[in-house]
């Protein structure tokens, strides 16, 4: 492994201004109407971020030997594809903040309560009013996604039966992989955390996170080899699955310890949103009685003050579950790295290697 973070930063910096000189293309930007539809679609993207799935898709593309640059429009595509989720994921989780900037349901919530829009709605209207304009612009990005998977073959010469190939597995078994990891993580915040396990976490975890960055994997490789039936492709896809779900390992940790203006969002929402992570996993579990009423009385309560807060991440810090947490992720970045054995020495695969280092080392 070559943990060198800055080149991997600066190689990341390029991809992603090819992948947002792609999507806020004119030729794009121009379809969405009205005004409100054209600024919602865009604004996640005009936030920022790293893109690191469609820099990972690029980088598994070079990794088997492909030009990374016919594989531009499915990176943009697969940037697109996470946005609308996370459009649609602000709403469930009843997030006011997205990289530090207003979600777009809550975006039009305040914007109707202030009659910007001439609109004049009562504060359960706004509500409403905000949280449908999102549905309807995570609806857009859904099938703009697609629209540009399209262009590998309309604009960029890849076999069309290779694009429809990666457009049925994106629309069909990662959505609905998508959809079931989310499904079960709404479930368990409503579920004893005695009746949980780590193996049931991780597979929602896996299903949730993992699955769009193998599919990630498995399409660069698939646009770089020209087909599927190559043991590059699987052993990339599978490489990007665990590293995946080991980014959503240090999310969760992150989500607890780190810092508010890195992450964008409070500290401490996922104990009030009452999301069965890991961390929460192994602190219970090595609780007494008392403590583990502590956790509880926090995990799910919207209402649960700052000091509450400060204090149960004291303790799970204090528990282990931190720490039980990021040595599952240092192991299964391990596991995903030897994946890579059999992927010839190139820049590209050093590239793929430095991701994985930094997912483990990452403060935001």
């Amino acid at each position: 492994m070559l943990p060198n973070h800055n080149t991997f930063f600066d190689e990341l910096k390029k991809r992603s201004t090819l992948i947002n000189d792609y999507i806020l293309d004119e030729r794009f930007i121009s379809c969405f109407h009205p005004e409100d539809v054209r600024w919602a679609v865009t604004a996640y993207v005009r936030y920022g971020g790293k893109r690191l799935r469609p820099a990972i898709l690029m980088f598994s593309c070079g990794a088997v030997g492909g030009d990374e640059k016919i594989a531009i429009p499915a990176a943009a595509a697969v940037e697109i594809f996470h946005t609308w989720t996370l459009v649609h994921d602000d709403i469930i989780d009843r997030d006011p903040l997205r990289r530090g900037q207003t979600t777009v349901h809550q975006h039009y919530h305040d914007r109707s309560l202030k009659d910007e829009d001439g609109l004049r709605l009562s504060p359960e209207e706004a509500q409403h009013y905000g949280v449908s304009v999102a549905i309807l612009t995570g609806d857009i990005q859904h099938g703009w996604g697609i629209s540009m998977m399209a262009e590998l073959s309309t604009r960029f010469g890849v076999n069309p039966e290779v694009t429809l190939d990666l457009i049925n597995e994106l629309d069909t078994r990662v959505l609905n992989t998508l959809v079931e990891g989310e499904v079960l993580d709404i479930q368990f915040a409503h579920r004893d955390i005695e009746t949980l396990t780590p193996e049931i976490i991780e597979d929602m975890l896996c299903k949730k996170t993992g699955a769009l960055y193998e599919f990630c994997g498995r399409a660069g490789a698939i646009i770089g080899v020209g087909t599927r039936d190559d043991p590059r492709v699987d052993a990339v896809a599978q490489f990007t699955a665990k590293c995946g779900t080991a980014f959503q390992l240090q999310d969760d940790i992150l989500g607890i310890i780190g810092k508010e203006e890195s992450l964008g969002k409070p500290i401490g929402s996922d104990l009030r949103e009452g999301k069965r992570t890991l961390v929460i996993y192994y602190a219970y579990h090595n609780a007494n009685d008392r403590d583990k009423n502590r956790i509880t009385s926090v995990l799910g309560n919207q209402s649960a003050s700052d000091e509450d807060i400060t204090k149960t991440i004291s303790l799970l810090r204090d528990l282990g579950g931190i720490d039980n947490v990021a040595m599952r992720a240092k192991t299964m970045i391990e596991e995903a790295c030897s994946l890579l054995d059999d992927i010839p020495a190139s820049h590209y695969r050093d590239l793929l290697y430095q991701w994985a280092d930094f997912l483990i080392q990452r403060e935001f």
